[in-house]
């Protein structure tokens, strides 16, 4: 079982692992601070190198229960000794991206009382899908002053773990219309926006809101009768 250490720590830049296995796409690592993939966040990309050797990570993915990073050429052996770099700058963008979409959940959530419905996200933009019967310009202009007002308010974001048992007696905490926690999970895990949002999630996160940025509301849509999306981006 690989060890993924950005769930502890969001800024880890670099790391040293060993390698467990090898599979057809790539290598198994003991630890890793790449994120895997998952909650509409894409997996992280970077480097791992043994040596002189240096192998382009171009994304993660699941093979019998192991976590495979995926890679070219010639694998190194099991037990060899690696080093992993990230791709720092897209993986940063992508935790001020993540933060803003908990931002904009949890506003919309306080003030209107929409459950989420979908969501995704690439660097710098993503949308969220809500349970709202209507949307207009107008709306979509006064949630961008009340995230941005949230991102001003300098909150600090904590992240921890709860029992699952523990988890499911926190009002709110599940915010999708639908419970997308594995049955087999024993702790989950949780993104506190410090007076503002807690909910469960794996993702990376900054460590304050003002490290997010201006949050631009770019689009709304509807999806269905009460199925609404907003689309957003960050300054990158």
């Amino acid at each position: 079982m690989t060890d993924i250490l950005c769930y502890a720590d969001s800024y880890l830049k670099e790391f040293d692992a060993v390698v467990t296995d090898a599979t057809a796409k790539g290598v198994v690592l003991d630890r890793t601070a790449f994120y895997p993939g998952g909650g509409g966040q894409p997996a992280d990309s970077g480097i791992i190198s043994a040596g002189d050797d240096v192998f382009e990570v171009k994304k993660l993915s699941r093979s019998d229960g192991k976590l495979v990073h995926e890679i070219d050429g010639d694998l190194p052996a099991v037990g060899t000794k690696v080093h992993g770099v990230m791709d720092w700058e897209r993986r940063y963008q992508l935790m001020r991206t993540h933060t803003a979409l908990h931002i904009l959940c949890g506003v919309v959530w306080r003030d209107y009382g929409a459950k989420v419905t979908g969501g995704n996200m690439q660097p710098g933009s993503a949308r969220m899908d809500f349970e709202l019967e209507s949307m207009s310009s107008d709306f979509a202009e006064r949630v961008e002053e009340l995230v941005n007002a949230e991102v001003e308010a300098a909150r600090d974001i904590v992240v921890g773990n709860v029992p699952r048992e523990e988890a499911f007696q926190i009002p709110d905490l599940i915010r999708t219309k639908i419970n997308l926690l594995p049955a087999g999970i024993k702790e989950v895990r949780t993104v506190d926006i410090t007076g503002l949002d807690l909910q469960a999630d794996g993702g990376t996160h900054v460590g304050n809101t003002t490290e997010v940025g201006r949050i631009r509301v770019v689009g709304h849509e509807s999806k269905g009768r009460i199925n609404k999306r907003l689309r957003i981006e960050i300054d990158l």
